[in-house]
C-alpha cells in the first residue's frame, strides 16, 4: 500500500474533511483565506483566546450577544451569508444601545464548498466589519460532510460597550410613545425569495442588509430620548408589535399600521401596506423605535442615510387588543 500526504490546500478548489482535522490542510485554510482578510492585530497571534481592552468608565457595562446565520443561496443580491452575519451580531449590540466593538466568527463549512465562494464570503466579512467599525478577533471551523450543511453555516459572537446612564428596553415603552420604522420593510426577505424561487419583478430587488453603528450612533449624540430599539428579523415588524403589547397590556400600539402607515419596497417605490404582509422575515435594516414624543422631531430632520425611507408608525396607547394572523 502506497502512503502520501495530501496536497497543499492551494490546490484544492473545494472544501475537503481534511481542512476540518486540524493539521496542515487547516493551518494552510486559516492563513490563505482567513487571516489575508482577518488580520487585526488581536487574531494575528493566533491564541485561544482574544484579550480585548474595553473602554472604561464608571457605571459602563458590557453587551454581549450571539446569532447563527443560515441562508440559501449564500450569495443574494444586496449581500451575502458573510455580510449577513456581521450585521446581525453588530446591529443587535447597536439597538440595545451598545456601542460595538469586537466580534468572534465560527465557521460550519460544508464538503464539497468552493474555496473561492469561501473566500468571497470572507472578504464580505472583512469589509462590512470596516464599514461597522468593528473587529474579528477570534473564530473557529469545523467542516462536516457532503449533505450536512447548506455550504457554509456561520455563527458570529459580539462584544459591546454600554455607556452609563443608557438602558433600553421594551418595557421601557410608554402610551403616547412615537413608534417609528426606519426604512422599508421586506427588502431582504424578498431579495432572497427572488433568487431562491426563481422569480422576475420588474424592478431591480437588493437586500438592505447594513450595519447600524452610524445611525443609532447619530440617535445618542443628538440626545434623542430613545426607550427601545428593535431589530425585526425573525418574526418581522408584527413580532415586535407584539411584544410591545404584550409589554403594555394589549394596548393599541399600531392601529395605523396595520391602516397602512409603513413603507414597503421594492427600493425606491414605497408604497403604503395594507398589513397582510407584516409577518414576512428578514428585515435586517428596518429597525423599530419607540421614542419620547419631544424626540421625534429632532430624529426625522436628522437621520442618517441609512434611516432615509424613515416612516412615523404611529404612537402608542390604549385601545383594542393587536390580532395577528
Amino acid at each position: 500500500m502506497n502512503a502520501a500526504c495530501p496536497v497543499p490546500e492551494s490546490r484544492y478548489a473545494r472544501i475537503v474533511l481534511g481542512h476540518g482535522s486540524g493539521g496542515r490542510l487547516s493551518q494552510a485554510l486559516l492563513e490563505q483565506v482567513f487571516l489575508p482578510h482577518f488580520a487585526g492585530e488581536i487574531l494575528a497571534g493566533l491564541e485561544d483566546q482574544a484579550e480585548l481592552a474595553l473602554p472604561t468608565q464608571a457605571g459602563a457595562r458590557l453587551a454581549f450577544t450571539t446569532d447563527s446565520f443560515v441562508v440559501s443561496p449564500l450569495f443574494f443580491p444586496g449581500g451575502d451569508i458573510g455580510r449577513l452575519a456581521v450585521c446581525g451580531t453588530v446591529n443587535d449590540l447597536c439597538v440595545g444601545g451598545a456601542v460595538p466593538h469586537s466580534l468572534s466568527a465560527a465557521f460550519v463549512l460544508e464538503e464539497g464548498l468552493l474555496i473561492e465562494d469561501l473566500k468571497r464570503i470572507v472578504a464580505s466579512m472583512a469589509a462590512t466589519c470596516r464599514e461597522a467599525g468593528v473587529e474579528i478577533v477570534t473564530g473557529d471551523t469545523k467542516v462536516v460532510e457532503r449533505g450536512k450543511a447548506d455550504g457554509v453555516f456561520i455563527t458570529t459572537s459580539g462584544v459591546g460597550v454600554l455607556p452609563a446612564g443608557r438602558a433600553l428596553s421594551i418595557s421601557g415603552v410608554r402610551p403616547g410613545d412615537a413608534l417609528v420604522v426606519s426604512g422599508p420593510i421586506g427588502d431582504h426577505g424578498v431579495a432572497i425569495l427572488s433568487v431562491r424561487e426563481g422569480i422576475d419583478f420588474e424592478t431591480e430587488l437588493l437586500s438592505d442588509c447594513a450595519p447600524l453603528s452610524s445611525l443609532t450612533r447619530a440617535i445618542f449624540e443628538l440626545g434623542i430620548a430613545v426607550r427601545c430599539m428593535r431589530d425585526p428579523t425573525r418574526g418581522g415588524l408584527s413580532g415586535v408589535l407584539q411584544d410591545m403589547a404584550d409589554t403594555l397590556a394589549g394596548a393599541l400600539l399600531a392601529g395605523a399600521i396595520l391602516a397602512g402607515a409603513i413603507l414597503v419596497g421594492p427600493l425606491g417605490r414605497p408604497r403604503r401596506h395594507d398589513g397582510s404582509a407584516l409577518g414576512c422575515r428578514g428585515e435586517p435594516d428596518a429597525r423599530f423605535f419607540s421614542l419620547r414624543p419631544d424626540g421625534l422631531g429632532r430624529y426625522w430632520h436628522r437621520r442618517t442615510p441609512s434611516g432615509s425611507g424613515l416612516a412615523e408608525a404611529d404612537r402608542a396607547g390604549p385601545g383594542p387588543p393587536l390580532h395577528f394572523e
